[in-house]
């Protein structure tokens, strides 16, 4: 029932937040994937949707008077978003994927080297961005030209001038030179073209190749991405940390410690 008096009607309102970080969705394609969900928001949730280069953070925001009711409702859309975008996952709070990646690296003991050619030290600068990264990043090399590739990393030449420096085979040798060379548990290797020129029929600008490794484990994806120069070069940087995450997340057993008694 209402009073007469407008301070007695008033009640607080709580406000909260829930972040999802998702990857492999344009914009366009969100709008389709969301259409219903978002239809089914409560009036009292606003939902936001950031995308770039691939990677989007989605924040609901909730504003209600009953803090309980409206943690209860803010659970479980943060749910269903998980359950609609599933092994699209990159975490479940509003984080960058440097930040996931070396979280992970971190927790598990883990080190890190990458060999880039197209992100020209992109993913080295994107991971030491991060506070305390030295505990898992060991160091990158830029193999710009065939010959460091070849005399650094040890890539075999005639993979070089058999299948060409942006190839499968190459990344690979990539993965293994680096890791062998800095001592390290994981790696990343990225060869491509990032435009505007150097592309071909077979292999047009925006033609990437990226490895990634961890242990014995290893796995290689070419990718096509879209726009100038500098959107190849972050999109191929975004990429390669999610396929490191993805092969850490899937290989990964934590080994038990057993003691002798």
């Amino acid at each position: 029932m209402s009073t007469n008096n407008p301070e007695q009607d008033k009640r607080p309102t709580f406000t909260e937040k829930r972040h999802i970080v998702i990857y492999g969705y344009t914009r366009e394609e969100l709008d389709k994937v969301m259409r219903h969900f978002e239809e089914t928001l409560p009036e009292y949730v606003k939902i936001s949707i950031d995308t770039t280069h691939l990677v989007t953070t989605i924040t609901l925001t909730g504003i209600h008077s009953g803090i309980e009711l409206l943690r209860f409702h803010l659970n479980k859309l943060h749910r269903n978003l998980n359950d609609i975008f599933t092994e699209d996952v990159v975490a479940m709070e509003e984080t960058t994927l440097a930040e996931t990646l070396g979280m992970l690296l971190k927790e598990r003991e883990l080190t890190i080297a990458c060999a880039e050619s197209c992100t020209g030290g992109n993913l080295a600068h994107r991971i030491t961005e991060i506070p305390g990264s030295s505990a898992y990043f060991l160091g990158s090399v830029v193999s710009y030209s065939n010959d460091v590739k070849a005399e650094i990393l040890k890539v075999p030449r005639e993979a070089i001038s058999t299948h060409g420096a942006v190839s499968r085979q190459v990344v690979t040798a990539m993965a293994e030179g680096v890791a062998k060379l800095m001592h390290s548990d994981c790696a990343i290797a990225t060869s491509g073209i990032a435009g505007p020129d150097g592309g071909s029929k077979f292999k047009p600008v925006g033609t990437v190749w990226m490895a990634v490794k961890y242990g014995e484990h290893i796995e290689t994806e070419c990718m096509h991405f879209p726009g100038d120069r500098i959107q190849v070069i972050e999109s191929a940087t975004n990429h390669g940390m999610v396929m490191l995450l993805n092969l850490l997340r899937k290989h990964y057993t934590i080994e038990e410690d057993f003691n002798d008694e």
